[in-house]
């Protein structure tokens, strides 16, 4: 509550799912290891997050940078945007 007594809204999304959500829409998206490191997941969760968001109407392109860096994952299309 503020100090007049509204609700305030929070700075930070509350869910893992939220949170996840919130760092691939980011312009640079995330990397397995940067999501399963931020959220508290093994790799294998975070991959089958990214699965679920798939299922769920989310379309997720990942880029390839080489040199043997793990891939970075982005939300391209929400399921409100596919109208």
């Amino acid at each position: 509550l503020d100090l007049k007594g509204e609700e305030t809204m929070p700075t930070h999304p509350k869910t893992k799912k939220a949170q996840l959500i919130h760092m691939l829409k980011r312009k640079a998206g995330a990397d397995i290891p940067t999501i399963s490191k931020q959220l508290g997941w093994l790799p294998h969760t975070t991959r089958a997050a990214l699965s679920g968001l798939r299922k769920s109407g989310f379309e997720l392109t990942a880029e390839k940078p080489g040199n043997g860096k793990p891939s970075r994952y982005r939300i391209v299309a929400s399921p409100a945007d596919a109208t």
